[in-house]
């Protein structure tokens, strides 16, 4: 367990916190334990290791108990951690007071992931950035440094409500 992993708490935090900085700020907070880390990260097995504005790093672990029924990790946890890498980095591009959601996402498999593709790196970045929509993409490398497979997404950026209703 790293120092990082070790000082981390899984929750979740309010509307009005999430919404009472802006997204670069937000985002260094769960790195440095200010927030809490988000329940689906741990589950998972991967980490937000570095955040910039417009650019997001996570790392994860491929393991068994993410088997397909043909032997190799299903897709939807390349596609979560693709996702992830790409709405963190929209995220840190946000003023106080906006929000955003994942409009639409195309993901490319290159080649499976396994176990055996050990630690993997997900690099996310916005690709464009305007005042109503955000384009990003992100690439998914083994251990090795070889592509697994990459994405693109669009979100739409929005005035936040200080609540869900």
């Amino acid at each position: 367990m790293t120092q990082h992993e070790a000082k981390r708490k899984i929750g979740m935090v309010t509307r009005e916190e999430l919404v009472a900085e802006d997204g670069l700020s937000f985002m260094r907070g769960l790195i440095d334990g200010r927030h809490p880390y988000p329940p689906f990260a741990e589950f998972l097995d991967i980490d937000l290791m570095e955040i910039d504005y417009g650019s997001a790093v996570f790392v994860g672990k491929p393991t068994e108990r993410f088997f397909n029924p043909i032997g190799s990790i299903q897709g939807g946890w390349a596609a979560t951690i693709l996702d992830a890498a790409m709405g963190f980095a929209t995220h840190s591009t946000l003023k106080v007071g906006e929000s955003y959601t994942t409009l639409e996402m195309k993901l490319n498999y290159v080649r499976p992931l396994l176990p055996s593709s050990g630690k993997v790196r997900c690099v996310g970045k916005v690709i464009h950035r305007g005042g109503r929509v955000a384009t990003a993409e992100a690439q998914l490398l083994d251990g090795n440094g070889k592509l697994l497979s990459h994405s693109t997404e669009t979100c739409m950026i929005f005035p936040a409500e200080p609540t869900l209703k």
